[in-house]
């Protein structure tokens, strides 16, 4: 009895081992609030099944803040993956965040996604023509912790205008529809176009979007912050507004913590950015086919933003990075 005992002991041990060698490992992967294209991102990753049905790793996407909130979990590794915004992951390597001299330096880039314009929604006849007219407007602000919100709060200060307007902290679908039942003025939005939210917005109310980009020129904001890019939001991407709006963007990137496995950060690239992968993200929303290969450090500054060991890797294999 003893003997079947002790075999039985071993064969339990030797399974449980064959077992843990074999484990996957579990990433998770920071999204981003309700109505904002970072979540997107997440779903649209964990889904794809070479990415869903890889033997070595799950993912698993969890809604958060956004960029911010995904630098310093990132950063921590309580997430391995996220989308941050390549304003934030510069600052917060150098320690100049606002009000936050940590440097976050275990956050490294993987690749780039997409551009994320600003977007100020106000209502047509409102008087409101420049994002300086807020001062004593209530005003949607993005959440707290999120990319959009440190934006908002980087922009408006340089305007001027970010201790004379009402703030209030809330996500996209709820500042839509708080805008919706008058409770708002305007709202900001850091987000590819065209946005759920905005949509949402449109089809209650005659809306109009600010002419950022002039905003931005006639005060020095380029000079100020050269990481943001200039772009145009094309007339008739929502309802009711029929003519270009100036605006500019910073870079959504796709980033990992640095104790991310190089060969699992290699593989999920591989996936991510395969033929098939690309597709998968246009299908999640238009806003990826930004996404390609050949565009895939755009914007990034390996010296400024170091890069992943596994993206390295990735990068050079297809050519990319010399």
């Amino acid at each position: 009895m003893k003997r079947i005992f002790i075999l039985v002991l071993a064969l339990a041990v030797v399974f449980g081992m064959s077992f843990s060698a074999h484990a996957k490992k579990r990433y998770v992967f920071g999204g981003g609030p309700a109505g904002g294209t970072f979540q997107t991102v997440a779903n649209g990753i964990q889904v794809f099944p070479p990415v869903k049905n890889n033997p070595d790793f799950s993912v698993k996407a969890q809604s958060s803040g956004g960029s911010v909130e995904n630098l310093r979990t990132t950063n921590s590794g309580k997430v391995a993956f996220s989308t941050v915004y390549a304003g934030e992951v510069f600052l917060g390597r150098n320690g100049k965040m606002k009000n936050d001299t940590n440097k976050y330096t275990n956050v490294l880039v993987v690749g780039y996604l997409y551009g994320a314009p600003a977007q100020l929604v106000v209502r047509q006849g409102s008087g409101i023509t420049s994002a300086k007219d807020l001062a004593g407007k209530k005003v949607g602000v993005g959440n707290a912790g999120s990319g959009a919100f440190a934006n908002c709060e980087r922009f408006f200060t340089h305007l001027g205008i970010w201790d004379k307007i009402e703030r209030n902290a809330m996500g996209y679908n709820d500042a839509a529809q708080a805008f919706g039942n008058e409770q708002l003025d305007a709202f900001w939005l850091l987000t590819a176009f065209p946005s759920g939210a905005v949509i949402m917005a449109a089809q209650t109310n005659d809306i109009a979007l600010i002419d950022l980009g002039k905003d931005a020129a006639d005060t020095g904001y380029f000079e100020a912050y050269p990481y943001f890019g200039k772009l145009t939001i094309p007339a008739g991407t929502y309802r009711g507004v029929d003519v270009d709006t100036p605006s500019f963007f910073d870079s959504a990137l796709l980033v990992a913590n640095a104790k991310v496995n190089p060969k699992h950060v290699y593989e999920l690239m591989s996936a991510v950015w395969s033929d098939e992968g690309l597709a998968h993200m246009v299908q999640q929303k238009k806003t990826f086919k930004a996404m390609s290969v050949a565009d895939g450090l755009k914007g990034v500054n390996p010296k400024a933003t170091p890069l992943h060991p596994g993206a390295i890797k990735f990068w050079k294999d297809k050519g990319v990075l010399k």
